[in-house]
């Protein structure tokens, strides 16, 4: 065998085995935080700085903003070469929405699609390796070797070439699911899937900006008008500074 014939014959071979290996090797473990409160840097403020009090102020207002508590998932086809436009629609709700969370996913195909793409480095190395030994392999099963087989070896590293490509296409057709999916904080708000588009960053902010609005909305209302009286009323009391309130005193 040349050096062209393992070439051709070797490549297939590794992609399969490294598919093998993705596919059943355990997931990484999750990167730890890191701790920002346990480190603090020469800038640092003490508890006993006077200006602590400023410090922690000026953080809450650094961290808090209008999409705090809000998370967007945003999964796209990584085979698809989306990951410019998610990382473009990323830096833009960043930017708009200071402290919303927004984590990019990729976005798999269905199962059918995923379980063929695994099987067709096994095809390509079936189809080279019985290209390469047919003349042994179909008298193993009681054959006689087909006209095609011959017509496809006369010109062999043609053949295997066009083997290597088609499957490399198989495999990436397989592989993409064509999705750029966006949710806020659980719920869909646009699909391209659906809408055979991609969101523009106008109408993806307005879509973030009325969830943000309509999920604050929602938490002010939750507060019933009872609690609401029964602070108004804990504001009225007055403390004389013992424990006791005025009109207990009174009495």
């Amino acid at each position: 065998m040349d050096r062209v014939q393992f070439v051709l014959l070797g490549l297939p071979i590794l992609l399969f085995c490294s598919d093998v290996v993705t596919l059943f090797a355990p997931l990484p473990p999750a990167a730890p935080q890191p701790d920002h409160q346990s480190r603090p840097g020469p800038s640092a403020v003490l508890p006993g700085d006077p200006s602590a009090a400023d410090a922690s102020a000026q953080a809450e207002t650094q961290v808090d903003g209008p999409g705090s508590g809000t998370t967007v998932d945003l999964k796209f086809c990584a085979s698809c070469s989306y990951r410019g436009t998610a990382m473009t629609m990323k830096r833009m709700l960043e930017t708009s929405f200071p402290g919303i969370h927004v984590v990019l996913e990729n976005y798999p195909p269905p199962f059918p699609k995923r379980a063929l793409s695994k099987a067709v480095p096994l095809l390509q190395v079936g189809a080279m390796a019985t290209l390469m030994a047919g003349d042994q392999i179909f008298p193993r099963f009681g054959m006689v070797p087909p006209p095609w087989y011959y017509s496809l070896r006369a010109n062999r590293f043609g053949t295997m070439a066009s083997i290597w490509l088609f499957g490399n296409f198989a495999q990436s057709f397989l592989q993409s699911s064509g999705a750029f999916e966006v949710y806020c904080n659980g719920q869909l708000v646009f699909s391209k899937l659906s809408e055979q588009r991609f969101p523009r960053e106008l109408e993806l902010h307005e879509l973030i900006g009325n969830r943000i609005q309509d999920s604050q909305e929602l938490i002010s209302n939750k507060i019933p008008d009872s609690q609401v009286g029964e602070n108004l009323e804990k504001d009225l009391v007055l403390d004389d500074g013992n424990g006791y309130d005025d009109d207990a005193a009174i009495l």
